[in-house]
Parts: structure tokens; sequence; C-alpha cells
């Protein structure tokens, strides 16, 4: 089956969804391409600089309500309103960044922009789930994050050359993401009002029961997806790292570009891949996750860039099969709590690895952010090839 068994209104909403996706990428991803950079530029230190992943931590805590909350309701109109809600917020705030003369302030902004990013994934992941059903879910979330993608490669190409013709002017840079924002909103509205009622809303049940239907398949896969994002090194640290080491803004952001290009090219043939062989196209995830830190600390350009192809690898495998692997191993009537609680555990891990990687590099201790990078990866490595085989006995079970 393919992506014709699709009747044409679902499609059409799959479609405009992954636009919406498109143009927000490249308003927060143009924004975020940068941040690191910015807060240097304001006098934030290291360690403050990766504060910003509260932010991330926040996002994800807040995916965690968002599942709860739809779950509790069940109620369409509650699905959409958490989606509306996180997309306004989520957008709004990086043009805004504009006016921040302060790294407090701009700190701040990313919070909200995180938890409005927090407050509609789960419930929008649940519509991209029903909506595709029949399509098979590794090509449905492959082709939506290449897609998302898309504008998260046009995003920073287009903070690149703005900051480039401009000299580094980041109040113009910030302000000219409100377009690609209210296109992104526009493009949801629309596909609302062809897609207003959601199955998976009606069959939710409520959350105890929904802890029940978990299932320690999904524990353990959520705990070795945390370690992978553990020792994951955020980019705000990648770009801190740059700016510090003499790089120059705009070509930090094209060293993200690349990344997201790479994000963008993986994505679907990875989707494809999940749909054949499950839960293992995910191993190689952590091993590109623990190569982003050695190859970016060697000080050689070439292999700055390869950090950066590493980067955007991991992303790629990520983004397109993670969210797809909750759909298969949670059933339906749990799948908003189920992506809410994965996104808290995944949201605290990358948090304190953002921290660890802001403290040991204020303090000088690179070769200790090479280690750690190496040892939380291997065993998450562990982890996933436990969960593999825990999935494929509960399947010959069930069969």
């Amino acid at each position: 089956m393919g992506f014709r068994t699709l009747e044409k209104e679902l499609l059409t909403v799959f479609i405009l969804l992954s636009l919406v996706s498109l143009f927000a990428d490249m308003t927060y991803e143009g924004a975020r391409s940068v941040f690191g950079s910015y807060m240097k530029l304001l006098g934030a230190t290291a360690l403050f600089a990766s504060l910003a992943s509260i932010g991330e931590f926040l996002g994800y805590i807040t995916r965690l309500l968002s599942g709860t909350l739809a779950g509790y309701w069940r109620s369409s109109k509650v699905y959409w309103s958490l989606v509306f809600i996180g997309y306004v917020l989520n957008l709004v705030t990086c043009p805004l960044l504009a006016l921040s003369g302060y790294w407090q302030l701009a700190i701040l902004l990313i919070f909200l922009e995180r938890i409005g990013k927090g407050l509609r994934t789960p419930v929008r992941d649940v519509i991209i789930a029903e909506v595709t059903e029949k399509a098979g879910k590794g090509k449905a979330f492959g082709l939506h994050e290449a897609l998302d993608q898309a504008g998260a490669v046009l995003g920073p190409l287009m903070v690149s050359i703005t900051l480039y013709t401009t000299n580094n002017s980041y109040l113009i840079t910030f302000s000219l993401l409100a377009l690609p924002a209210a296109i992104s909103i526009a493009l949801l509205l629309n596909a609302y009002s062809r897609y207003p009622r959601m199955k998976s809303a009606e069959a939710s049940i409520p959350i105890l029961k929904s802890r029940a239907v978990l299932g320690k398949a999904f524990w353990l896969y959520t705990a070795s997806m945390s370690l992978i994002a553990l020792g994951f090194m955020p980019w705000v640290n990648v770009s801190y790292y740059l700016r510090a080491e003499g790089l120059a803004d705009y070509m930090i952001a094209m060293m993200y570009l690349v990344a997201m290009l790479v994000d963008g090219f993986l994505a679907f043939p990875m989707g494809m891949m999940y749909d054949r062989v499950g839960l293992a196209s995910l191993v190689v995830a952590p091993v590109l996750s623990a190569l982003i830190v050695p190859t970016l600390v060697m000080g050689d350009p070439s292999l700055v860039l390869l950090s950066s192809v590493f980067w955007g690898a991991a992303m790629g495998i990520y983004e397109s099969t993670a969210r797809a692997a909750i759909a298969d191993i949670v059933p339906i009537e749990g799948r908003a709590y189920g992506y809410g609680m994965f996104g808290a555990f995944f949201g605290m891990a990358w948090m304190v690895g953002s921290m660890v990687y802001g403290y040991l590099y204020q303090h000088g201790l690179v070769t200790l952010m090479v280690l750690f990078a190496i040892a939380t990866e291997s065993v998450a490595i562990i982890g996933l090839l436990t969960s593999i085989k825990i999935r494929r006995t509960t399947q010959r079970s069930v069969t």
C-alpha cells in the first residue's frame, strides 16, 4: 500500500499539515540556527546560553500536558485547540526576538517558543498518524519530515543571507521571520476546515487506562531514546561553540543549513526503511550522535562540516522514525498520552545533556565532552537492541 490508498481528503489534510510544518520550520529553525551565536553577542556565558535547553525541557514537559489534556477531554475541538494555540505561540515569539536586547529576555522568548511547540506536537502527530493510517506510518512521517526539513533549510538560508547582506542585523533578520509564520497559520486553518473531527479523540481513554496500555516495550524504548537525547549535543551548544572559536555568524547558519539538508534527504528513505525493518532502523542514530562532538572539537573546518552532517543525519533518523514507532507501539486509544510521556522523558534528557555540555565547555573540559557523548550513546545502543528484542517477542505472542 502507498499514499494513493489514502482518501483524497485525508491526503489533502496530510499535505496541508506538512506544509504547515514547512513554513513553521522556516520560522523557528531560522531563529534557532543562530540563537547560540545571538546569545554570545548579547553577552551570555556558555553555561547561561545552554539554559536555553530548559526551553526544550519545558517544551517536552508541555507535550505530556498536551497529551494528558487531549486524553482527558476526548474532544476534537480540544485536540485542534491545542494545535492552534501551540502553533501561534511557537511562531509569534520568533519575530519578537528582534526586540530583545538582553539575553535574559531572549531566553524567555525561546522558552515560550518551545512551550508552544510542546502544546501542538503530540496532537498534531496523532492527526498525522490517523490520516495516513493506510499508507504506512514510516513513509508518512518520513515524507512529513522531508517537507518539514525543506523549511528547516530555507529558514537558516534566509537568516544566513540576511545576516550577510545586512552586516549582522539581527533586528531585520528576526523580523523577516513573521512572513513564513503567517503563511503557516493560514495553512493550518485550511487543514482544520477539511478535517475538524478525529477518530482518535473519540477513541481515547481516561488517563489511568492510558498508562496501562503503554507497556514494557514503550518504557524501554523511551529510556533508550532519552539516552540518545542525553548524549546528543543540541545546536545551541554547537553554535555557541563555533562562535566562541571564531566562526562567522552567517557561516554558523550555513552549517545548520547543511545539517537540515542532510536531515531532509534522509527522512523519507529512513521512513521507508522503518516500514520494512521496524525499530532496527533507529540503531544508527546513536552511532551518528556519538560522532558529533569528536568531529566538532578537532578544529579542522572539514571536520566541523562533517559534524554538521552527522548532526543532521541523526536528527533525520530520529524525526522520521521515532514518532512512527510510538504510533506502532502504543494502541490508538493511548497515543496522545504516549506521545506526551515520551516527550517528557526525552526533553528532560535533552536539557540535562545540553547543560552538561555547556558546563564542560565553560571549564575547558573538551575531552570529557567527547567521552560523555560516546558513553551515553553506547548505552543507548544496548537499550535499543533490547527494545527490538522485546518488540519482536511481543509481536510473535500476539500473532
